[in-house]
Parts: structure tokens; sequence; C-alpha cells
């Protein structure tokens, strides 16, 4: 007789999948040639910049290659990526002791976890929040502390009160801003009292930045790097899925602490040989030479936004447009709110053959919000709020 998955320790672990509800609906329906619209998962669907694609075909080619690389990243690769940090953020980093390269950014996340959480080491993060930030905690056998965030102050506060009133300290705060799903975004002061609390606390911080180059409206997202003292305390995740559409690419690095860093690299030196070298050599093409590619990116996502925001509205669905990230976060019209957001999901499925994302699948607080995202062009995205209209109608 074959094991069932609750015999296996961190299997037991891990909730249903929420989102597979969807993704079974979502195939059926093109099973059947049903036009779906998938607002879903956010997959970017754009084009990796042809500079960036005809370098890694060049160093394909190269035998040389094709061996075995460094697991914490080849060093032209991690010179470029400080480099990125002082011309964006004015921040000093040493290639060597202070960033690491990694298979994307839930690569990093899930090992530094386990290189540097215990047993029931308190984990203080957003809810909602993106599945890994809450289950990789649990994974990595640590305890994770989920606090409210409807907004960036509220968050603030209860991890203030947190520090305040629970014997037990967190080891480490793991925030993402600009967030997902909700797309709450922070200025600098922010960080500065998140890093305060942290060096006064003797706690580590991982900061998520997957989404640093999608801001919009004039916005613009602060490292927390960018904090006096925050390097005693903090690492900072970057991926190269999002900013330059690379996301089948999965490389990513994480910058900052070089105890942390040091252990995330000792961890990946018994789990991994690193990213295939040809990537790791476009990846320095990416970096050093497509911050207008990025731009044209971000400006895409923007316009994307806007259709949906004006589409949703024209709907009688009240939206806010987000400051940043490739995502719209929306409360589930009122009508529809005592079903929760999977049953609201699952009718605008099968209703409109429009698949989003329940707010459920982030956390319990993510329930009775839904979360679109902005991975079709601006005429489907149209049609997109023509059929959701129709369906709120009747």
């Amino acid at each position: 007789m074959s094991p069932s998955n609750d015999e296996f320790y961190r299997i037991g672990k891990l909730p249903p999948y929420v989102f597979a509800v969807i993704n079974e609906m979502k195939a059926r329906a093109r099973a059947a040639q049903q036009d779906v619209i998938d607002l879903g998962m956010g997959n970017p669907d754009g084009s990796t910049p042809r500079i960036v694609v005809n370098k890694l075909i060049e160093a394909a080619r190269n035998p040389r290659n094709h061996r075995y690389s460094q697991s914490k990243g080849i060093p032209r690769l991690r010179e470029e990526i400080v480099k990125r940090y002082k011309a964006k953020y004015d921040v000093d980093l040493d290639p060597e002791k202070e960033a690491i390269v990694t298979i994307g950014a839930k690569d990093a996340l899930a090992h530094l976890l386990f290189a540097v959480v215990g047993p029931d080491d308190a984990v203080v993060s957003p809810n909602p929040a993106y599945p890994i930030h809450q289950y990789g905690v649990i994974m990595a056998e640590g305890h994770a502390c989920m606090l409210p965030m409807p907004d960036a102050a509220t968050f603030l506060n209860g991890l203030e009160n947190l520090y305040r009133t629970n014997a037990r300290k967190p080891k480490l705060i793991l925030i993402s801003f600009p967030h997902n799903p909700t797309t709450t975004c922070v200025d600098l002061d922010f960080f500065k009292e998140i890093v305060r609390l942290a060096r006064h606390y003797g706690s580590m911080i991982v900061h998520d930045f997957a989404y640093a180059d999608l801001c919009f409206d004039g916005y613009k997202a602060p490292s927390i790097l960018q904090v006096e003292g925050a390097k005693d305390v903090a690492v900072e995740i970057f991926s190269l899925s999002k900013s330059f559409n690379m996301a089948g690419w999965r490389v990513g690095f994480c910058v900052g602490n070089s105890k942390m860093i040091g252990a995330l690299a000792r961890i990946k030196s018994y789990l991994d040989y690193g990213v295939f070298q040809p990537v790791q050599i476009a990846s320095i093409i990416a970096l050093r030479e497509c911050e207008q590619e990025t731009q044209k990116i971000c400006a895409t996502y923007q316009k994307r936004r806007d259709v949906l925001v004006t589409g949703l509205r024209g709907a009688g669905w009240p939206v806010e447009p987000p400051k940043g990230t490739m995502f719209l976060w929306a409360e589930v019209p009122e009508r529809h709110r005592k079903a929760g957001s999977l049953e609201f999901a699952k009718l605008l499925m099968e209703k409109a053959l429009v698949a989003v994302s329940p707010g459920v699948g982030f956390g319990p607080l993510g329930e009775g919000h839904v979360r679109f995202a902005l991975v079709e062009n601006e005429h489907r995205i149209k049609q997109a709020t023509r059929s959701i209209k129709q369906f709120l109608k009747g």
C-alpha cells in the first residue's frame, strides 16, 4: 500500500492548495474550448529583453559554461548586483560577503529560513501574505506569527505591540513591499522603524523585494538597506522575474547582513550547484544594460492597471488603483461577500470565464478579497471587465 500525504511529516503541515480549485475549473473550461481570461497566477506574459536572450545563446554555446557553477554565484554577477545597489540606492555592499546569487526569490527565502530559523523560533509577517512567507517558516520548524495588515501603519503598530507584550520576542521579521497580494507600499520611514525595533530587540529582518521596479504614479520603492544600520540586522531578496520578464529563468539574489548571507551560502553549498552559468552571464547583461526595458515593462503594467480599474469601476465594482506590484487587490462585492472569496472566484470563473485568485489562499485575513494579476493585454482585460459587468448585473 502506498503512503498517504499525511504520513510525511512536513507535507502533513501544508494545507490543501486553494488555488488548485480555480486551476482545475480553468483547465476544464479550456478543454471544452471556452475562452478563459486568466488573471489568476502572477506569471509575466512579456518576453525577456532580446539582448539578454542573445547573451544566453552565446554563453550556452561555450562548453566551458556547461560545468557546475558556484553555488553563491559567479563573481562578475555578484559585482554587477552590488553596482546596481550603489547606483539605485546609494548602498555599499561587499560582493564577496554581502551578496549571493539564488535560484529565484523563492529559493532564497526557503533556504534562508532553513538556515536561520530553529524549532519554534517566532517569525512575524503580515497577513495576508504570499504563501511561502507563511509555509516556508512552518517547513523550517518555526512559529509563523501573522499580524493583520489592512494597511502598513496597522501592521507596524501590531509589531510594536507584540514586542511590548509578548514574552517570546520574534527571531525574524519577514516583510515584502510593494506587497503581494495587497499591493501595500511603504516609505523609508516605515523601514527605519522596522530596523529600529529589530536592532533594539535583537531580531533579524528579511525583506522580499520582488516588485522593486514595478511602481506607478511617480512612487519609487525604497530599499530597506538604505536605512542606516540596516545591514546589522537585515537582508533583502530581489528577483529578475518581474523587472526583466525573466520568471522562467529562475535567477535572483540576496544582499545585506554578512552573517545571514554566509548562512545561506553554507546551506546552499549542500543543496545546489547554483544557477546554470549561461543564465548568470545573461543576467549580468540584464542588470547592466536593460534599465530602459524595465521602465517599458513597468509602463505596460501601469496601462493594464488603469484599464482594469476603469473597467471594474464601470462594472459597479469600486476598486483602488495600486501604486506598485503587478496585481490589484479587490474587496469582494458586497452581495457576494458572505459566500467567501473562493466561492466568488469560482462564480467569476463559471459565469464570466475570468480566473482570479481567491484572497483566502493568501491566509485567513485575505478572506473577503480577490487578487487580479495584470498578465493579459489591455484588449483582453477590457474583455474580462465586460464579462464581469454582465455577471454582476445578473
